[in-house]
C-alpha cells in the first residue's frame, strides 16, 4: 500500500502541476547487473572483496525535462545484490538481497536526435526478500554472515549514488536509449554488528524505452 501511494504522488509531481510546462515522459528499463560486495570484519583491518551476484533487472521510468537538455528521471526498480564467497576447500556460501529501489536522476543531453547523455544521483529503497541461496561452509569472524536466516533481521533500507552515460536516439515521440550505470550502496543489510562495515557496488547494462506523454514548452 505504501508504495502504491508513493507512486501516485510522484506520478501527481511528474505530470499534472501545469505550472512546469515541461516534456515528461513515461517508460521502460531492463537489462542485466552485476552486483559485488566488500566488507571489513573488523575495525582496522583492510577491506575484503567477495566474488558478485549477476542477474536481470528491471523499472518502470518517469523522465521529466523543464529544459531542452536537462532534467529529472526517476525509477521504481527491482534488482538484486548479494555475495558469493568461497572458502580454502573451494566450498561456496551466497546470499542475495532482492530490492525495490528508487534512483532520482539529474539527466544532461548532448546532441539532437542522437544524443549522448549523462546522468547522476541518489537512490534510496526497500529491502524486498533475503535468501541463503548456497551456505556449503560455516564461516568465523572473517566471514560474511548468514542474512537468510530466522533471526538475521537484515536490514530493510537501502542509500546510495548513482553514476550513468549512454546514447539515445529519437523517433517522433518515442526514445530509444542505451546506459551503463555504476551504483555504490552506503548501506549494507548487516544490523546486528556481526561485522564491522559492509558495502557493494553494482554495474548495469540496460536498455530503456520512454513515450513522451507531455510536450515541453520549448515544443510548442
Amino acid at each position: 500500500m505504501a508504495i502504491r501511494v508513493v507512486f501516485t504522488l510522484f506520478l501527481g509531481f511528474f505530470c499534472f502541476l501545469p505550472e512546469l510546462l515541461a516534456q515528461t515522459s513515461l517508460g521502460f528499463r531492463g537489462g542485466v547487473s552485476s552486483s559485488q560486495v566488500s566488507y571489513r570484519y573488523r575495525l582496522g583491518r583492510p577491506p575484503v572483496l567477495t566474488s558478485g551476484i549477476q542477474g536481470t533487472t528491471f523499472a518502470f521510468v518517469l523522465e521529466h525535462f523543464g529544459q531542452k537538455n536537462a532534467g529529472l528521471q526517476l525509477e521504481f526498480q527491482k534488482i538484486t545484490l548479494g555475495y558469493t564467497q568461497t572458502d580454502e576447500g573451494e566450498a561456496v556460501n551466497q546470499s542475495e538481497w532482492d530490492y525495490l529501489k528508487m534512483p532520482l536522476l539529474s539527466n544532461f543531453y548532448f546532441g539532437n536526435k542522437g544524443r549522448f547523455h549523462i546522468k547522476i544521483g541518489p537512490h534510496f529503497g526497500y529491502l524486498l526478500d533475503a535468501r541463503d541461496v548456497r551456505r556449503e561452509f560455516v564461516g568465523n569472524e572473517t566471514s560474511l554472515p548468514t542474512y537468510g536466516q530466522a533471526g538475521d533481521d537484515p536490514k530493510r533500507f537501502m542509500y546510495g549514488l548513482n553514476l550513468g552515460a549512454g546514447l539515445s536516439k529519437l523517433f517522433g515521440k518515442s526514445t530509444l536509449a542505451g546506459d551503463v550505470r555504476f551504483a555504490y550502496e552506503f548501506a549494507g543489510p548487516e544490523s546486528q554488528d556481526r561485522i564491522y562495515d559492509i558495502n557493494s557496488t553494482t554495474l548495469e547494462i540496460t536498455l530503456t524505452y520512454l513515450f513522451q506523454i507531455r510536450k515541453g514548452k520549448w515544443q510548442k
